[in-house]
């Protein structure tokens, strides 16, 4: 008989760390990501390596660093001969090995149909991919040629028309909110249930004595939020809540915040400063209305619940094979959402907790005889590689970057590193983060104007202003995340902390590998 442990590995996609009722939301209510903290390690500050999709999966699925696999931003594509440590398990210690949902590993923005994870539900194609013997794939709604679309295309026709249209910032909903709709689909047809239902499918494919790694990846609370309309009416009533404990409360209050900061953070607010990179261009925060605040904030909670749902029913089901003694669960996403926070929506060069703070819950297979614990010591999704390495009983691969996660406080991590770079080359940021002590340090390295992707054609379609902003490698941001959580009051320029600045900055750069060589790409906008 088979003793060796299962890995049930969970992603959602732009999931804010206190999304979870076991990270202090009072809204939603997440049950079943609940009892996984309770019943396992939940890591109190992990960080994700990039605070977008493309890059930050990159790093889950290597084990290393952004400039060591080379994903710097959307729109580049991971190559193929990238590690893999869906491969290792499977090739290294016979692991079945499946990923149903999101993969984005691949430009999504596809016009002439390059990459093959965009063609493969139109082709029928289900893998080998990347490592797993099987791939199911969705994105945010029925586009494209992903596996989700076509079943949806090809079965329910008449729903198609639901969704909300991504990044095109149109308003729905009651309040005209960006990208927000009431989506008359039926739940059960929704890509969060039908994740969850492929994921179940492949695990009843496999014999009882058979390890397994299965990456179970949801496309939700990214972006258009769009949830089934009649799940959306009957669970959270946007008016009944309150705007977010980030958002400052009044313009004149945003506006005095964000001037403290580096430029683009008012210029964006104020619509001087567009921000492709993470929203639509067409958004303009300064003219959102907090009700708009309220109903996106809204839509957000009613999709975390339904993947806290989804998941519960997939480790019902995991039980039913008689798995869950020896299935470790983890429970993590790509990056954050800024949901309201500054008075902002979406995502981008903005290196705070909204973003880069991100869920990290490990619920070990009680056959380990780990006990409940939680960890504030810093750890990154780099770490979640040779995790892996270890449940499974292999030595972690020299291509790995990261560690073995924690299993108890004491562990004498000091630091987690996150980095930024522009896809755009008119856009031209690099930012390097290190969190430590306490303490969140950003770099802004020298404004680079020929680095990445022609934003002037995108740009001029859209008729919005080409981005004017350039730093000279002075500018920062530095918060003391004791005193001021919110990260309202940039520390940079303080002259009483300049010495500290200083030693956070050496810290950085002292721990940074070194770029990868050739530098990759940029080769479609997301």
């Amino acid at each position: 008989m088979n003793t060796r442990r299962n890995i049930l590995f969970i992603t959602t996609d732009q999931q804010r760390y206190d999304a979870l009722g076991c990270n202090g939301n009072r809204i939603a209510r997440t049950p079943f990501a609940d009892r996984l903290a309770a019943s396992g390690i939940n890591f109190r500050r992990a960080h994700n390596q990039n605070v977008v999709c493309m890059p930050a999966r990159s790093t889950m699925l290597t084990g290393q660093y952004v400039r060591t696999h080379g994903v710097f931003a959307n729109g580049v594509a991971l190559p193929l001969d990238a590690p893999s440590i869906a491969a290792h398990l499977h090739d290294k210690a016979g692991y079945r090995t499946a990923l149903l949902g999101k993969a984005h590993f691949e430009p999504a923005f596809d016009l002439t149909q390059r990459w093959r994870e965009n063609t493969m539900g139109r082709k029928g194609d289900v893998g080998p991919l990347r490592g797993f013997e099987r791939a199911e794939l969705a994105m945010h709604g029925p586009m494209g040629g992903w596996h989700y679309s076509v079943w949806l295309a090809s079965n329910y026709p008449n729903e198609i028309s639901g969704f909300a249209a991504l990044l095109s910032g149109t308003g729905g909903g009651d309040t005209g909110a960006p990208e927000t709709k009431y989506n008359p689909i039926s739940r059960e047809h929704y890509h969060t249930d039908w994740v969850a239902d492929r994921t179940i499918a492949y695990l009843d494919s496999l014999a009882a004595e058979e390890p397994w790694f299965v990456w179970m990846s949801f496309p939700d609370p990214h972006h258009p939020w769009d949830p089934p309309g009649e799940e959306a009416r009957r669970r959270i009533n946007w008016r009944d809540l309150d705007l977010p404990p980030g958002h400052p409360g009044s313009r004149e209050k945003i506006e005095r915040i964000l001037r403290e900061k580096p430029r683009h953070w008012l210029d964006w607010y104020e619509g001087r400063f567009r921000n492709p990179e993470g929203g639509p261009f067409n958004f303009i925060p300064c003219q959102m209305t907090d009700d708009q605040v309220r109903e996106v904030n809204a839509m957000v909670h009613v999709e975390n619940e339904l993947i806290d749902e989804a998941c519960g029913r997939v480790l019902q089901r995991i039980a039913e094979r008689g798995w869950n003694e020896r299935t470790d669960v983890f429970f993590t996403t790509d990056h954050g959402e800024l949901q309201g926070d500054f008075g902002l929506l979406y995502k981008g060069p903005y290196h705070v907790d909204a973003l880069m703070r991100v869920p990290l819950i490990w619920r070990p297979a009680p056959c380990a005889g780990i006990r409940p614990a939680e960890i504030h010591e810093p750890v990154g999704h780099l770490d979640l590689a040779p995790t892996f390495c270890e449940i499974a009983g292999l030595p972690i691969p020299g291509w790995v970057q990261g560690k073995p996660l924690p299993v108890a406080p004491g562990s004498g991590r000091e630091r987690i590193i996150t980095e930024w770079d522009s896809q755009f080359a008119q856009v031209g940021m690099h930012m390097r983060s290190v969190y430590r002590d306490g303490f969140l340090c950003t770099v802004y390295e020298k404004s680079t104007r020929d680095e990445g992707f022609n934003l002037e054609p995108l740009a001029q379609a859209r008729q919005v202003p080409m981005p004017e902003i350039r730093y000279d490698g002075t500018e920062g941001e530095l918060y003391d995340l004791r005193e001021d959580p919110l990260q309202w009051h940039n520390l940079w320029n303080d002259n009483a902390r300049q010495k500290l600045k200083s030693d956070l900055i050496a810290d950085l750069y002292d721990h940074l590998p070194p770029m990868r060589e050739p530098r990759l790409m940029v080769e479609a906008p997301v």
